[in-house]
């Protein structure tokens, strides 16, 4: 074969060669490209997606509270408790419309236990929901059972969909009279969803997209198949108002990232390929669904493509040159000016190649700035230089920036600087204000608060660090939302001016209460309002009692009194223990606490109320010992018990002990109902309570945790609270763990030297033996020294022999004589009145009140154990 021959051959061969490296790494780079576009778009979706799933949430929350107020209004109690009369119902629809107004909700709907409306605000319209049955719907079913519940649905009378939210309406013994409805409309989040490029769909538990920023193109479409049960349940409750709800018929062609997917839609068709991304939204069981276009992934593959294969223009020159080179040193028959000229060539093509890279670069900087622009919220970004990288323009129209101050790579310090020179930063002094400002982008700190100015415009600021480096901030104007709860604040206050004037009888007490609040704090003024249910209570049923004779009915009356009374002193005495640790009365006396002793004596004083609903109650044996103060950490272990038996319906509690970096932490388990973990911090705020739906009529007014954060500070004792809803909570409190003292090994038969009655010396006085005899054997059981007599004289020959006791317990009256000459008596012999505890079988309110202006306490009998230690505990630790 001739030499030419084979040269030309091999020629061939390496272009081909060549050429397939070109084509094999433009497409590998494209398709990386491609790829981590997708991953971007995926990702950017995923914050679009949070967003809009906050401002669903916060739609929802703005109305939330609203029915559970006016379900405490006496006018729509009334209306329930009797069929009310014509001018009744009218007065009460034109009330019902007054308070949609002020709320802006599409309907208010007043239903009866039998799911029949009563009342609503759109009476006098054709599409009026008065006389309809509700009872197929799942709002009516559900919050009848379970006080509160939501539902979205297609309306019965008007046929416009809304969300529905539903609270039921209890009398005064707990009795489901029946539930309030309020329905809002959620046309204003597809408005503000058309502000971006995104398809963005909100889907119920059973896949039915029922709102969408398409002018419904996709509503009420399904996005799987639906059961026959799904089916015949939408069809039964009217969810849908009959419609066929056709599916939506996608093609699945890969998943992109974690937790999305590409997918081309068919019916209802897209344009171009799209990134599918879906967020759960438990509360409401529904998921919101973002369709991000994925077409700019593709024209960021093609654009690398072209800039691998562009890049490939160097190497092919390279090799041209020394393939020159070569034939020069061969020939030598080049001129200089040709090389230069070849050399010259070679430069410029390098940096159109760069100049090539460079503009590509730019098209995708100023891609990635127009995906913020579809955010109703400012934006800015910062790199982890504290320098303005990104930024939409809704951020320069807040804060007024000139175009001139709008660049990447602007220290955020100048942004700042232009603020304060306006005003823009608060009081105080510039430069101070500014470096906290910069501390916390250094420290990549989250926060979040509220800021108004001069002008009352309200922005919520939120501050996120990136997983890289830098930090977002956004910044919603929240001025409206702000105005919606004002108003639903006069609302609220409306309708207690409401109760307050249907309680003329109780104005006396009421202005008492006033003016005792005013001497007290401001914490303690802020709990009056559920103070006085109790009060009220108790005077009712003992006025009622008044009028009746001794009777079957009358013990009735006289039970529901105690249990009255008892939720009022357990609020009075939460509410002294606060007002002591605010105060600072209360100071931790340290010892060495058995910490074994302390948890078997709870489980047995708990393990009667556990075994009473049904649960088991168990506590780990432990030698551990700690330093501190035994009677507040009983205290604070005695709250969590009775919480955890509370909010247990089924299962078990458990009570132990953990060694952890030298402390001692107890621990209480249960498996009960949960927390939501958004409100694990909430539930140490004062008046708290959970709407757990299990004894609405014996919950307490949710003083309790807050008492045992205060504790904990005041120990010095970290608290925590670990909650898996649907599953159970753990509440724990952490003191400093002890070597225990040779001396101090607990015996079976001794009493811990932690509890406030041991060694305390008691003079009871009853004329009754049996109740004298089984009191004192109580007493005693519990470590105090008892002296028990049967009549006055005994207590005044009692009085000349001894001391003045550590405490009295004294029946009220005494042998039937009246007045409290016996008390004053005892007082005068010893020259101080001990705490003082009286004892009544049916004590008169005249003798409560009495009682209650002289700082004493009264008990019923037959006499509760616990509550007579709980009492005598908590006076002799005022006394101290």
């Amino acid at each position: 074969m001739p030499p030419m021959s084979i040269r030309r051959r091999l020629r061939w061969l390496w272009f081909f060669l060549l050429l397939l490296a070109m084509v094999g790494s433009a497409s590998l780079g494209g398709w990386l490209a491609w790829r981590r576009s997708l991953d971007t778009i995926a990702a950017q979706a995923a914050d679009r997606l949070g967003l809009h799933a906050l401002a669903v949430q916060r739609l929802i929350d703005r109305y939330r509270v609203l029915p559970t107020v006016l379900a405490l209004d006496p006018h729509l109690r009334a209306a329930l408790a009797e069929p009310p009369s014509a001018a009744q119902v009218r007065a009460l629809d034109d009330w019902m419309k007054r308070a949609n107004e002020a709320a802006h909700a599409s309907t208010l709907t007043l239903l009866d236990r039998y799911g029949r409306a009563v009342a609503a605000n759109n009476w006098d319209t054709p599409e009026s929901n008065v006389g309809i049955d509700y009872r197929f719907r799942p709002y009516f079913q559900d919050a009848m059972r379970d006080g509160h519940a939501t539902f979205y649905a297609m309306g019965v009378s008007t046929n416009v969909a809304g969300y529905f939210i539903a609270q039921a309406i209890d009398d005064d013994h707990g009795e489901r009279l029946g539930v309030v409805v309020l329905k809002i409309t959620l046309d204003e989040l597809p408005q503000d969803w058309r502000k971006g490029d995104d398809i963005v769909l909100l889907a119920d538990a059973h896949g039915v997209v029922f709102l969408d920023n398409r002018d419904g193109a996709w509503s009420y479409r399904t996005l799987r198949p639906l059961s026959v049960d799904e089916k015949a349940g939408i069809d039964a409750t009217r969810q849908y108002g009959g419609r066929a709800l056709p599916e939506v018929r996608r093609d699945v062609r890969g998943a992109v990232g974690e937790g999305a997917e590409r997918v081309k839609a068919i019916s209802p068709a897209s344009r171009h390929e799209v990134v599918w991304r879906a967020l759960p939204m438990p509360q409401q069981a529904w998921t919101l669904h973002l369709l991000a276009d994925a077409h700019p992934a593709i024209v960021a593959g093609r654009g690398a493509a072209l800039a691998v294969f562009l890049a490939w223009l160097p190497v092919i020159l390279f090799g041209l040159f020394l393939q020159q080179r070569w034939r020069l040193a061969r020939l030598r028959q080049r001129s200089r000016e040709e090389l230069e000229q070849m050399v010259a060539h070679h430069a410029s093509a390098l940096r159109t190649a760069q100049d090539s890279v460079v503009a590509a670069a730019h098209e995708a900087t100023q891609t990635g700035q127009r995906s913020l622009e579809h955010l109703p919220q400012g934006v800015s970004v910062v790199d982890a230089d504290l320098r303005l990288v990104a930024w939409n323009s809704r951020y320069q129209q807040i804060f007024g920036f000139p175009d001139e101050y709008m660049r990447v790579g602007r220290p955020i310090e100048d942004m700042f600087r232009f603020n304060s020179r306006r005003g823009l930063l608060g009081p105080g002094d510039m430069d101070e204000a500014i470096e906290r400002r910069l501390a916390y982008l250094r420290q990549g700190s989250p926060h979040m608060y509220e800021r108004e100015r001069p002008d009352g415009t309200t922005f919520e600021i939120h501050g996120t660090p990136l997983p890289d480096g830098g930090f977002v901030t956004s910044y919603a104007d929240i001025t409206a939302y702000k105005a919606a709860a004002r108003e639903l604040r006069t609302l609220a206050s409306s309708l207690e001016l409401r109760v307050e004037e249907r309680t003329r009888d109780l104005n006396e007490a009421k202005a008492e209460a006033e003016r005792i609040s005013r001497s007290k704090t401001r914490f303690i003024a802020a709990a009056v309002h559920d103070l006085l249910q109790p009060l009220n209570a108790a005077r009712m049923f003992v006025g009622a009692l008044a009028d009746r004779s001794t009777s079957t009915e009358d013990r009735e009356l006289i039970e529901r009194v105690r249990q009255a009374l008892q939720t009022q002193d357990e609020l009075l005495a939460s509410l002294l223990d606060v007002s002591r640790l605010e105060g600072g009365a209360v100071e931790p006396r340290l010892a060495t606490v058995a910490l074994g002793p302390m948890l078997a004596d709870l489980a047995r004083q708990f393990g009667v109320l556990a075994a009473a609903r049904g649960l088991s109650l168990h506590a780990v044996r432990t030698g551990l010992h700690a330093r501190t103060d035994g009677l507040l950490l009983r205290r604070v272990l005695q709250n969590f018990l009775s919480n955890a038996i509370h909010y247990t319906p089924r299962g078990r509690v458990l009570i132990g002990v953990r060694r952890v970096a030298g402390l001692a932490r107890i621990e209480v388990w249960d498996t009960g109902l949960g927390i939501p973990e958004a409100k694990t911090r909430a539930i140490f705020d004062e008046f708290l309570r959970l709407d757990s739906g299990v004894d609405r009529d014996r919950r307490s007014a949710g003083l309790g945790l807050s008492i045992v954060d205060r504790v904990g500070r005041l120990l010095g004792a970290p608290v925590a609270v670990r909650s898996w809803p649907g599953r159970g909570s753990v509440f724990s409190i952490a003191v400093p763990m002890v070597v225990a003292p040779g001396d101090t090994a607990p015996s079976a038969h001794r009493i811990e030297d932690d509890s406030p009655l041991a060694g305390r010396r008691v003079l009871l006085v009853d004329a009754d033996d049996a109740t004298r005899a089984a009191t004192a054997a109580l007493l005693v059981g519990w470590g105090c020294e008892v002296a028990a007599v049967g009549s006055a004289e005994a207590a005044m020959r009692q009085a000349e022999i001894d001391d003045a006791p550590d405490a009295l317990l004294l029946e009220h009256p005494l042998q039937g004589a009246s007045g409290d000459g016996l008390r004053v008596a005892l007082s005068a012999r010893w020259g101080v009145t001990p705490p003082t505890v009286l004892i009544a079988a049916r004590p008169s309110q005249a003798d409560i009140l009495h009682a209650a202006e002289d700082g004493l306490r009264y008990l019923t009998k037959p006499l509760a154990p616990a509550r007579l230690r709980a009492v005598l505990s908590r006076l002799l630790m005022e006394y101290l």
